[in-house]
């Protein structure tokens, strides 16, 4: 079904929200009504879809109840099994139909009421995604905190995209930028990140929001997200300079190292040759066969991965996670504006 058609010059786009939830199910009834209260002003059609990462408290089955109790604009899609938050908001973009998508966790921390706001702001500002920022944040410092900002200033500095809260959940996006995302791994993380792959960086901006302290559940984080957080920093720096061209990234190290080690054979050759020297006891013999070596195999693996890298991007797309079931798009609805 396609989105409803812009009728009015004070009107304002169509507009999906998605949430994915894990192990939340106090927090569902509480979550539903705060987003029907926040969005109760929006002036355009909206839609809420909810997606139960495969929680096993009951979760899914309490937001299907809802569905039935509020109306067809609340779509529920529970997965097979727990993928992780990024794979639950790959589903809810997948199945998301306005022309804007805002995310938020069903935590109750984010207020749904600053999303108006913020659509505005981003229609004003002529922004692809508009970042939240949790200026007066109600966490831990030393557990959430701390990590966290020395995490957005690590990944400002290593991707050249400086915002002041890579974490929060709060977002709004144009679809046509987002859908062009391929989410996979942990990658809602650096959201920001990868958008800035298929739109300027200056289409990216960020504005203060709300944040509550968590009144229901347990926190999904700890420190252990620290580690996590470097591995995918690794990993986005890399697709994000050579993802399209990997055989560069391992060109590059395959020539330096072999430059070095060539460097090396041709002294120990000078040795032996001119200078009459025993070289076979000598360590860089060693380290000159290992750095042509590694070199060799740097430059195969570049090749290899330019010839993966192509075959990719020639195949069909596949997602990594999997829908028990959701709700019938055929009788989805919106909610419009009074």
């Amino acid at each position: 079904m396609n989105a409803p058609a812009d009728t009015g010059s004070d009107r304002r786009p169509s507009l999906s929200v998605v949430i994915p939830m894990y192990q939340e199910i106090d927090n569902v009834e509480p979550m539903v009504t705060r987003v029907q209260q926040g969005l109760a002003g929006y002036r355009g059609d909206w839609e809420l879809i909810c997606v139960d990462d495969g929680s096993r408290d009951g979760t899914g089955e309490r937001l299907r109840a809802q569905a039935a109790r509020i109306g067809g604009h609340l779509r529920v899609i529970r997965l097979r099994r727990n993928f992780g938050q990024t794979a639950a908001m790959q589903a809810g973009f997948d199945a998301a139909r306005g022309e804007l998508i805002a995310t938020l966790d069903g935590d109750l921390q984010n207020d749904p009421a600053d999303i108006p706001r913020m659509v505005d702001e981003l229609l004003a500002r002529d922004l692809d995604l508009l970042q939240g920022w949790r200026r007066q944040r109600q966490d831990g410092l030393v557990m959430r905190k701390i990590p966290s900002r020395i995490a957005n200033r690590l990944i400002g500095k290593v991707t050249g995209v400086r915002l002041h809260d890579y974490g929060c959940s709060l977002k709004v996006y144009r679809a046509e930028v987002i859908q062009e995302v391929t989410l996979l791994g942990e990658m809602h993380r650096f959201i920001p990140v990868w958008v800035a792959g298929v739109t300027a960086p200056e289409r990216i901006g960020e504005t203060e929001v709300g944040h509550q302290a968590r009144q229901f559940g347990v926190s999904k984080y700890g420190l252990s997200r620290t580690f996590r957080v470097l591995l995918d920093l690794l990993a986005a720096f890399f697709f994000l300079r050579f993802g399209s061209r990997p055989g560069h990234f391992f060109g590059m190290i395959g020539i330096v190292f072999g430059l070095v080690g060539t460097l090396m054979m041709t002294h120990l050759l000078v040795v032996k040759f001119v200078l009459d020297q025993n070289i076979g006891h000598r360590p860089m013999l060693f380290v000159s066969i290992l750095l042509v070596v590694a070199s060799i195999q740097f430059l195969t693996t570049g090749v290899l991965a330019e010839l993966l890298t192509r075959t990719f991007y020639a195949s069909g797309e596949r997602t990594h996670h999997r829908i028990h079931w959701q709700s019938d798009p055929a009788t989805a609805g919106w909610k419009v504006p009074t």
